[in-house]
């Protein structure tokens, strides 16, 4: 019976085979969280509501719904189809961060919203096992959010 079990267990938790496995997904989820950190802290910074927490959980969900599908099998050409059902899906996140305000006629949160568009693409290259591409388009992003308002206002 306690054989049976310690079986069953060890079958269910085979998705992982080995340590560069775990070191993999793990780098990878971490790398996510960091970059969307980052990005987070910036809007953080400029009093937003999708701050850092928000940013990091964009990425490593991005992150994950890449690698549970890459580790299961699935070909890279399938995976298409998860990453249209994370875009939509973070279409849906960001409208949520946008504010009509129709007695003003102003709308808020565009740039939250795109931020948060971009963070899910950059754990989906983290997710991916392209770091660099990560790192480098989280720098683009951040200079984007914090060097462009600067310029544009002189």
């Amino acid at each position: 019976m306690g054989q049976d079990i310690w079986s069953a267990v060890t079958q269910e938790l085979s998705d992982v085979p080995d340590i560069a496995t775990i070191t993999r997904i793990t780098l990878r989820l971490t790398l996510a969280a960091l970059l969307g950190g980052m990005l987070g802290y910036e809007r953080e910074l400029k009093e937003r509501n999708a701050s850092v927490r928000t940013h990091m959980l964009v990425a490593v969900g991005a992150a994950l719904f890449v690698i549970g599908p890459l580790q299961s099998g699935m070909e890279i050409a399938d995976l298409s189809r998860v990453l249209q059902g994370i875009v939509q899906g973070i279409g849906f996140l960001g409208a949520g961060a946008i504010i009509v305000r129709t007695a003003e006629r102003k709308i808020q949160g565009l740039t939250t919203a795109a931020s948060i568009w971009a963070t899910a693409g950059i754990g989906i290259a983290a997710g991916l096992g392209l770091e660099a591409m990560a790192v480098l388009s989280t720098i683009i992003v951040l200079i984007i959010l914090a060097v462009i308002p600067q310029v544009t206002r002189r």
